[in-house]
């Protein structure tokens, strides 16, 4: 009976993986290449418009304000409704906001195109980590947040290489900072058309899954959400001032600074560092996410193969916090530049798999959602502040290595705050 039980479990979780993974993948490789085309934009677009490195950050960070105003709702919304079509709509949006990014003249224009484009996608990711938590049992969720999020590190590694083919278009007098924002905004709409056709809110929905296979699923779920007989009678606002969700905002704000200052400066750094070309400078920007897949998907196999969250968050943003100001010393030849700039990354986003499992181990139904778009609240203001203290820096004479070590402490910091955060022990 219990090999039964086994064979069905694996078979169920096969079809989930095969049917719900790819989707939300593709939905976030495309929102982290819309979010994220603006530092390879930057490379000519900052010199045709004539911006300093304070509207660039400032611009760049200002996406992350829109993003605040749908996080909290968003994630409710999913709860109660469903994510199909709430995540269709927000495709369809943001794809039209990309593209109008390609068309602005001034910085004022730059500043209120990126803050529509963050408000357009704004309830993006707390939505999706409330719809994977409706779909996965605890045991089988940092490998699914894992093939989620890993898209972020895709997107930055394939963004590169394809910035630096538009870059060197000239379509119709067209610059091609501006086709790489208009071109990437395509994919969206499509996504949106395929999200809502193909999309199912949830496991009970799921007419491609067999009958067994179903109440197999819906009863592992539903006897996880029974076990948390404490949480689940708190309100909102109670769960949002426990313990563990303010260390988890915290983290989630601090490493935001961190990687916000990372990821919108690696291009121009490359660049800075090398000598390069524009296109160039941005297809080899790519290699340090090329790493950074592989060391998450290690990561999140050894998280969910031993059930340890706590250090497999907190590990990597303490060693980020020692490896990435290396990548400013001097003396560096560009090989060396560039290795240590993939020991970077790959600890500076190697804690996510294990860290997006930690608010489902207490955090259920509405309370939770809450929670997911809380967490992602604060991560939106750490990524507002992260470019606009470094723009701001650099704008007045400060060193890129002092913004580094600014944007280390951060990881620092959040990683002290990982190692402090309780948390439960399976229930029997």
């Amino acid at each position: 009976m219990e090999n039964l039980s086994l064979a069905l479990e694996e078979r169920t979780i096969r079809k989930v993986k095969y049917r719900v993974l790819p989707l939300v993948f593709a939905i976030y490789l495309v929102a982290f290449l819309d979010r994220a085309n603006v530092a390879y934009a930057k490379l000519t677009m900052s010199a045709d418009l004539g911006f300093s490195e304070k509207v660039y950050g400032f611009g760049a960070g200002l996406f992350f304000i829109g993003y605040l105003v749908l996080e909290v709702p968003g994630a409710l919304i999913v709860q109660r409704w469903g994510a199909r079509r709430w995540i269709s709509r927000i495709l369809a949006s943001w794809g039209v906001c990309t593209a109008i990014v390609g068309l602005i003249h001034s910085a004022n224009q730059f500043l209120a195109a990126r803050f529509l484009l963050g408000l357009a996608e704004a309830g993006l990711v707390p939505g999706v980590l409330v719809y994977l938590n409706a779909w996965f049992p605890v045991q089988h969720r940092a490998r699914a947040l894992t093939r989620f999020f890993i898209a972020s590190p895709v997107a930055l590694m394939i963004g590169g290489p394809i910035a630096g083919v538009i870059l060197r278009l000239n379509w119709g007098g067209i610059a091609g900072w501006r086709w790489v924002f208009i071109l990437e905004g395509v994919p969206a709409l499509i996504l949106a058309i395929v999200c809502l056709t193909a999309m199912s809110d949830r496991p009970q929905d799921a007419s491609w899954l067999e009958a067994d296979e179903r109440d197999w699923l819906v009863n592992a779920l539903e006897t996880e959400r029974r076990q948390e007989t404490v949480v689940r009678h708190l309100s909102v606002w109670q769960v949002l001032r426990r313990r563990e969700v303010l260390l988890l905002s915290a983290i989630t704000f601090l490493v935001n600074i961190g990687i916000a200052g990372f990821f919108l400066w690696l291009p121009s750094n490359v660049r800075s560092h090398s000598g390069l070309s524009p296109s160039v400078a941005a297809a080899l920007s790519g290699i340090p996410y090329a790493v950074t897949v592989a060391i998450e998907l290690a990561l999140s196999y050894s998280s969910d193969r031993t059930g340890e969250r706590r250090l497999h968050s907190a590990v990597p943003l303490l060693l980020a916090a020692v490896v990435f100001p290396v990548t400013t010393l001097g003396g560096l030849n560009l090989a060396s530049f560039v290795f240590w700039l993939c020991l970077s990354a790959a600890a500076i986003y190697g804690y996510t798999p294990a860290y997006w499992t930690l608010p489902s181990l207490t955090l259920k139904d509405t309370a939770g959602a809450a929670a997911y778009g809380f967490l992602n609240l604060f991560g939106a203001m750490g990524s507002f502040i992260g470019p606009s203290v470094v723009g701001t820096m650099l704008t007045r004479g400060i060193p890129f290595s002092r913004a580094v070590l600014f944007l280390s402490a951060c990881f620092l910091i959040g990683g002290i705050c990982a190692l402090r955060i309780q948390v439960p022990a399976p229930s029997g």
